[in-house]
């Protein structure tokens, strides 16, 4: 199996963040957030992110990183197929900063992962997508991503979930 870090772009390369690393991460999240223009949705601390990543080990991260300076992260966790009686891949954001969009690190940062998942034999991976993102959703398709159309997704948070765990 090929290191599934390696990339072939010059001056790009890939690794798993550590835990010096939570700073960029919640800076990198922020952005995120602003480009999908739901920064008052960012309640992450560094410490939260430190518990909840480096402690509890709830989900793992990727930086991207051009000429030495980090441009992206992907932060990602194993969930589980009961059909496929296997874990799968379930990315929960990937983001590069605009200046660096459009030169192949967003589809190297797939590859990683897709290499991830076949090397921890997951039966899948996954993820999901803003209906008004068009250009993420040609750059999913253009890869082979299906979209899930006949799935919707439901969630529970705050009050709502702790009525519910009462």
């Amino acid at each position: 199996m090929k290191d599934p870090l390696r990339t072939n772009l010059q001056d790009f390369s890939i690794r798993f963040a550590g835990e010096e690393d939570v700073g960029l991460i919640l800076r990198l999240i922020t952005e995120l957030a602003a480009y999908e223009k739901m920064e008052d949705q960012v309640v992450a601390t560094e410490e939260t992110l430190r518990d909840s990543l480096f402690v509890g080990h709830h989900a793992e991260v990727l930086i991207a990183e051009y000429r030495g300076e980090p441009v992206g992260f992907a932060l990602f966790f194993h969930n589980f197929s009961t059909f496929l009686g296997k874990a799968g891949l379930y990315l929960e954001d990937l983001y590069l900063r605009p200046e660096v969009r459009g030169k192949g690190f967003g589809r190297a940062l797939f590859t990683a992962l897709a290499r991830l998942a076949v090397e921890r034999d997951c039966g899948r991976m996954e993820w999901a997508c803003l209906d008004w993102n068009i250009p993420s959703i040609r750059f999913y398709k253009a890869m082979g991503a299906v979209p899930m159309s006949e799935w919707t997704v439901h969630r529970l948070t705050g009050d709502a979930l702790r009525s519910l765990a009462e």
